[in-house]
């Protein structure tokens, strides 16, 4: 389903003035690697016990030297690197500033990321898989803290870090995770050139609750996102059925230029955190059909029993090798069964998206008659890693020559205490000078109002990062 991707020389360079559209990537059919990089984390842990630990990657790595992979010349290992500040700032909001909501482990976990988007922009692989931790799906556009063991969302970064250095511009995302990938959701919904889909066991029955139909996009990206909740208990049958019916259709007509899969291996039968039925066999089968540009790991926490075979699984899935005998100790063919009244309510959902999809560019239209010149809502977001409370109110500018610039303004507390109040203003890459110009503005008038604690401007056009700081007076451009 992937585009092809060749080597590219110099990246462009992508002025605020002109942002030419870009060249779909192609990759030469010479290149068959695929690249893998492994970041267990020795040194982050949310707690000595807590589920997502270093042991999730170090019984995947003994399984596959274990089982001679690093050997074959499909595969070839890469080593990590820190990602920049800057390439934090590019996506998230980290209040007060970045430095105070990662540590060298999540930068190291970014950066893996942004090592193999370059091999795969410059020919070096046809596909990558980032085997990597801390994981990212459950952090949203701002951060106060932790939640859903996530700080700042690594595929996110890696989008954004490719758009603006390859000039790749329509990119999909697919989220297999067990639970809703609320984070890069949020990060991408009000952006049409991003296609977003999750299928995720029903946020009325797990973490974080979110993930129904009906959250389909932002006003003028709506259909852009398309979430699929499932019943606890779907099998391989049920998700590689949403997999042939809904995502490949999706890809077809979307056409992306890059499709990405943020890879959660907790819909295996034996995670602890979930109640979904898939093996090992279905997870491999589901990266063969779906042959994303890259993978990145999320969660997933069977540590013993699931994640050594699920990853072997679709790392020579992705390698074009045979994985017909990655199987679990204790798997049994057809041990799991899809009921009917499963089968029935997955074919519904899949219609209804369906349909979703084939009126989005009927919804934006109507979007644009209801809303007018702005458009803002309301959110409460809990971290529950960290137990804060957050307020928002996001507004958009309902612009008609691009995505129109974002307006967020933030406040938190943990308990009964007062955390940090921000107004953070968000350019697109693709903005037009109209709302790069009045996007600046409104972020100098708020520096002199003194309301907020903070003031950011994300300023994509011109790659920049403004922080500025209401108390001291002190601005910090990235």
């Amino acid at each position: 389903m992937a585009a092809d991707v060749h080597k590219k020389g110099e990246a462009a360079e992508m002025t605020e003035r002109s942002v030419e559209p870009p060249v779909r990537p192609a990759r030469t059919s010479s290149v068959r690697k695929t690249g893998l990089i492994f970041f267990p984390a020795f040194d982050w842990a949310i707690s000595p016990t807590h589920p997502e630990r270093e042991e999730r990657l170090l019984y995947t790595r003994d399984q596959i030297f274990e089982e001679g992979l690093m050997d074959f010349p499909e595969i070839v290992e890469y080593r990590p690197r820190l990602a920049e500040l800057k390439d934090v700032a590019r996506v998230h909001f980290c209040v007060p500033d970045v430095q105070s909501q990662v540590t060298e482990a999540h930068l190291i976990a970014a950066g893996s990321t942004l090592v193999l988007a370059d091999a795969l922009m410059n020919g070096e692989i046809r596909n990558g898989f980032a085997l990597v931790r801390p994981p990212g799906h459950h952090s949203m556009r701002v951060v106060h803290g932790n939640r859903g063991f996530c700080n700042i969302n690594n595929e996110a970064i890696m989008v954004e870090y490719i758009r603006r250095k390859y000039g790749v511009r329509r990119i999909a995302i697919v989220d297999t995770d067990v639970h809703h990938g609320d984070g890069t959701q949020d990060i991408f919904w009000h952006d049409p050139d991003v296609l977003f889909i999750s299928f995720h066991q029903d946020g009325r029955t797990l973490y974080p609750g979110s993930g129904f139909t009906n959250e389909m996009g932002g006003p003028l990206a709506l259909g852009r996102t398309l979430n699929v909740p499932l019943p606890p208990g779907t099998t391989d049958e049920g998700i590689l059925y949403v997999l042939e019916n809904l995502v490949l259709p999706v890809l077809d007509e979307f056409d992306p230029q890059l499709v990405f899969n943020s890879a959660g291996q907790d819909n295996h039968y034996t995670d602890p955190l979930a109640n979904m039925r898939f093996t090992a066999q279905g997870y491999a089968k589901l990266n063969e059909v779906l042959a994303p540009d890259m993978a990145v790991l999320e969660g997933g926490y069977a540590i013993e029993s699931a994640l050594p075979y699920v990853n072997t699984g679709i790392i020579q899935a992705m390698a074009g090798l045979d994985y017909s005998n990655v199987k679990e100790p204790d798997y049994v063919p057809d041990r799991f069964v899809l009921t009917s009244d499963m089968r029935r309510s997955i074919e519904a959902t899949v219609n209804h998206l369906l349909t979703i999809w084939e009126s989005r560019d009927d919804l934006v239209a109507k979007a644009r008659q209801e809303h007018g010149r702005f458009y803002s809502r309301r959110k409460r977001i809990f971290y529950d890693t960290d137990m804060i409370t957050e307020g928002q109110e996001e507004t958009l500018r309902m612009c008609t020559d691009c995505p129109g610039y974002l307006t967020i303004s933030t406040q938190a507390a943990r308990g009964y205490g007062r955390l940090n109040t921000a107004f953070c203003v968000s350019v697109p890459l693709f903005a037009c000078r109209s709302c790069i110009e009045d996007a600046r503005e409104e972020y100098e008038e708020h520096k002199s109002e003194m309301k907020y604690d903070y003031v950011y401007l994300q300023d994509r056009p011109s790659d920049k990062f403004r922080a500025y700081c209401t108390r001291t007076r002190n601005e910090i451009v990235l």
